[in-house]
């Protein structure tokens, strides 16, 4: 087995460990207390409402939708699929067969290893089909059938060009839910349990087509169509420019290399030098060395902290800067629009437009001067990003974050002095503070959702939940609030919105003193445990090369201006004006 197989596999593994765990333990979570709270304690009357308006018609329709994720009928059609998709006819589909064989397979697997540990009776409703000896949670029809009609929908996107595919794409992507439906009228399953039937099939075929399918298969988004690789193509700039890459080894293999390489040569970048990290220089003095050559373009190939490493070199060179998403988070790479494959996140660079965003720099003690694009904090971030070892992110990406987040959640939180740029002292508690530059987590999550990086000011946000259910309803505020400009804003700027501890401020400097000693980061890299942090924002620092379609790219901040966007016109996200007057923070509160 090659080296690049046993890392797929052991990240297969792990995901699937995780992903059993969660549907296990929200299955034991919703047996043992969550059906006796609303909205779970209605889901007897949907079975009900169902049996009460059955009739011949359909229940020979529903009958006929089920058996599309009887056993039997997913077993058989999956069979023959697989044995299709190894013709040789069809050309070198190996990794599409196991794609589909292994989905369907490893879903029966979670559904069996699931309903073992989760006891959950059938609906109490006359029942249309002989009910198996499994628990009703989840419904193994529904996780059948996503895995299988699912993963044939995945493949017919992936292996045909055209309009016409999304139609077969559509209807496999419906069969699904048709059997979720079929499943509840017939009496077999709760409203919840048809749910989470389709989030072990959508959970499995993420984490067998992101482990196996090729990315150079995969669909690509509009506006971020890859270079013509096509003979005797030609660049469509003008040749003979410079460019310096800045490369961290450990996650750059000789074959990314090769097509940086030739991508930049179509794009008329024939002198091009290269920039290695190593463990004692993760980027700053590589950076230096690459502005030294006044190229016409530097690319960094690398996660969040070699583009942290990177910033202190590349601030106020004016020589334009992409990012070539390769590291575990890669926030600053997500936050500006760039895809999340390198090679098409360079081709969407080269083709589209230059922009200063702004960068932060750190102080403390133990720190000095230490610049950072994405997002700085202490306590519990901090904590997750110090505890998750390279190991596990180079198994299983930034899903490593989420282990390691769970052994932290009962660490205690802090007292601490927070001050905005020359305003008060405000005395807070919390498990984390988080000064972001961009907003948006991993996964999406918008944790900041008013935050922009080049609108000369930092977004603040304190998070202090009270036990579990304080969590819950933290992640469920935040997951809920509609991103960029959407928030509705509170009468007078504060407020309480629900049981969370949340807490939002803006400024361009902000002050923290910790009572005792707290862990602290820079774009997801561990910076030691301190009582002191000051961060302020270096507008328009660093100039970068974004794609044509980021955010940030279309932004209406002027660019160039030499003043912060806060004083030419930006807003909060709340339709007001956002001032770094520290009169005027749009400070918004979650409150306990």
């Amino acid at each position: 087995m090659r080296p690049s197989d046993e890392v797929a596999a052991r990240r297969i593994g792990v995901l699937l460990v995780m992903h059993g765990a969660l549907l296990m333990g929200f299955g034991l979570l919703l047996t043992r207390w969550l059906v006796k709270v609303p909205p779970f304690t209605s889901e007897d009357a949907v079975d009900r409402a169902f049996a009460a308006h059955r009739s011949a018609g359909w229940n020979s329709v529903t009958y006929w939708l089920s058996q599309l994720g009887n056993t039997h009928a997913v077993v058989l059609t999956a069979a023959v699929s697989v044995a299709l998709l190894l013709l040789p006819v069809y050309g070198r589909l190996n990794r599409e067969a196991l794609f589909l064989g292994a989905a369907v397979a490893l879903q029966s697997v979670v559904f069996l290893m699931v309903t073992a540990a989760v006891e959950r009776a059938r609906p109490d409703v006359a029942h249309l089909d002989v009910a198996p000896p499994t628990s009703s949670f989840p419904s193994g029809h529904t996780g059948a059938a996503t895995a299988l009609y699912g993963g044939l929908a995945v493949l017919v996107l992936l292996r045909f060009r055209g309009t016409w595919r999304f139609v077969p794409a559509a209807v496999l992507f419906t069969v699904p839910v048709l059997v979720a439906v079929a499943r509840l009228y017939r009496g077999m399953h709760h409203p919840t349990d048809v749910l989470f039937g389709l989030l072990n099939g959508a959970g499995i075929l993420l984490i067998m087509g992101r482990s196996l399918l090729p990315a150079r298969a995969r669909p690509q988004l509009p506006g971020q169509a890859g270079p013509d690789t096509s003979p005797g193509a030609t660049a469509v700039t003008r040749h003979g420019r410079r460019a310096a890459v800045v490369v961290n080894p450990t996650v750059v293999d000789d074959a990314l290399h090769d097509a940086i390489r030739r991508t930049l040569g179509r794009y008329g970048f024939q002198d091009v030098s290269w920039h290695r990290t190593t463990e004692e220089d993760p980027g700053n003095g590589a950076g230096r060395w690459a502005a030294l050559r006044k190229p016409d373009l530097i690319v960094v190939c690398g996660g969040d902290g070699t583009v942290m490493a990177c910033a202190d070199g590349l601030a106020h060179s004016g020589v334009p800067v992409a990012v070539l998403p390769c590291g575990t988070g890669n926030l600053l790479a997500r936050n500006l629009g760039y895809p999340v494959d390198p090679i098409a996140a360079l081709v969407a660079a080269l083709e589209g437009t230059t922009r200063p965003i702004d960068l932060g720099t750190a102080d403390g003690d133990g720190i000095s001067g230490a610049r950072f694009a994405a997002m700085a904090g202490a306590g519990f971030d901090a904590a997750v990003v110090g505890d998750a070892s390279s190991r596990m992110k180079a198994g299983i990406g930034w899903a490593a974050y989420l282990v390691s987040g769970v052994r932290h959640l009962r660490d205690p939180g802090m007292r601490l002095t927070l001050r905005l740029d020359d305003g008060p002292e405000l005395g807070r508690r919390a498990r984390m503070v988080l000064v972001g530059n961009v907003g948006t987590l991993q996964g999406g999550v918008p944790l900041l959702p008013d935050a922009r990086p080049d609108d000369g000011l930092l977004d603040v946000v304190l998070l202090d939940p009270a036990g579990p259910l304080g969590w819950l309803r933290a992640a469920t505020h935040v997951l809920s609030r509609p991103h960029h400009g959407r928030t509705p804003r509170p009468p007078g700027g504060g407020g309480r919105f629900a049981d969370g501890a949340l807490e939002y401020f803006t400024a361009r400097r902000v002050e923290m003193t910790f009572e005792r000693p707290q862990e602290r980061e820079l774009d997801g890299e561990p910076v030691g445990a301190g009582v002191r942090l000051v961060i302020e924002v270096d507008p328009g620092a660093l100039l970068m090369q974004l794609p044509a379609t980021s955010p940030t790219a279309s932004s209406s901040t002027p660019a160039n201006t030499g003043e912060p966007a806060a004083l030419t016109g930006a807003h909060d996200g709340y339709g007001n004006a956002r001032s770094a007057d520290p009169r005027h923070h749009g400070r918004r509160t979650l409150g306990r």
